[in-house]
């Protein structure tokens, strides 16, 4: 996938870059909302120079989806380097405890300061950031106790900032879920398009499933063969991706007239199967490629 497709909305960024620039002032917290199965690739680049000196809570959400043993890679990673992070799941109420605890220790010195004068009780305020279709929304309504943030499994549906009360003491402001204008690395423009993150209706979906093969290919073999049923995987050491894709595809009976392999009935199902981890639960990237 080339860079040069993926351009990306710049008048947007632009936006959101000087929302987050002149609400900043009036938050306590910043809260990083990343996706587990791609915590680098998920990770706006301009953020981290945004938001200054302003404390930073990273979330990973979508963390059932993810491979646990790669989860632990990733804390350890952010432990190391001194930032504070905590997987979540909305779905089903995983790490939301800590999610809690974690805002309290990050704000425990500005509530102090506060009944230092004589303002105990005043609710805290956090901006929550984080790209399309990451969980943005979902983290929200988790907190909110209610149906506060439009959720879709889509991206761009957040357009523009809204502030959200919460159970955790906290006023959230959401800003509009952006990628960035351009991505200059191809494989992070594919693990983008894998998880949902670009809408698919202007992506080459087989382009995309063929970029999952070789993933799986390398990084979980052993549940690429026994999702798709392909034996034993040396047997495909002479095939590329691509026909590795095409013999999953007629391995599952996805035929046209003449034998041919409907290669985008294909895509569409093995997108859908990584997305809802019926594959298994996979992550994309080891933090020895999070920079």
């Amino acid at each position: 996938m080339p860079s040069d497709i993926i351009q990306w909305f710049p008048g947007h960024m632009a936006k959101t870059r000087r929302l987050i620039t002149e609400n900043l002032p009036m938050v306590d917290l910043v809260i990083e909302v990343l996706d587990a199965r791609i915590p680098y690739s998920s990770k706006n680049p301009e953020l981290r120079k945004l938001v200054g000196q302003k404390p930073v809570l990273t979330v990973l959400s979508k963390s059932a989806l993810a491979d646990p043993k790669a989860g632990q890679e990733w804390m350890e990673y952010y432990k190391a380097c001194g930032r504070r992070a905590v997987f979540i799941d909305c779905m089903t109420g995983f790490g939301m405890d800590r999610f809690a605890s974690s805002v309290e220790e990050l704000l425990a010195q500005k509530r102090a300061r506060y009944e230092e004068k004589g303002m105990s009780g005043r609710t805290l305020k956090a901006m929550i950031v984080g790209i399309p279709n990451v969980g943005k929304s979902s983290l929200i309504n988790k907190i909110s106790g209610g149906k506060s943030a439009k959720v879709e499994n889509r991206p761009g549906v957040t357009l523009n900032k809204q502030w959200v009360s919460t159970q955790v003491g906290l006023d959230l402001l959401d800003m509009p879920g952006v990628l960035w204008p351009k991505f200059e690395d191809q494989t992070v423009g594919e693990n983008l398009a894998i998880t949902g993150a670009i809408k698919d209706d202007i992506m080459d979906l087989e382009r995309i499933a063929y970029a999952l093969v070789g993933r799986l290919r390398t990084m979980y073999p052993d549940l690429l063969c026994e999702r798709f049923k392909l034996g034993d995987l040396s047997q495909y050491d002479d095939l590329d991706d691509w026909d590795l894709f095409e013999v999953i595809g007629r391995k599952r009976g996805f035929l046209m007239a003449g034998g041919v392999v409907d290669t985008e009935r294909c895509a569409k199902a093995m997108i859908d199967e990584f997305r809802q981890a019926k594959i298994g639960r996979i992550t994309l990237e080891r933090p020895k490629s999070g920079k």
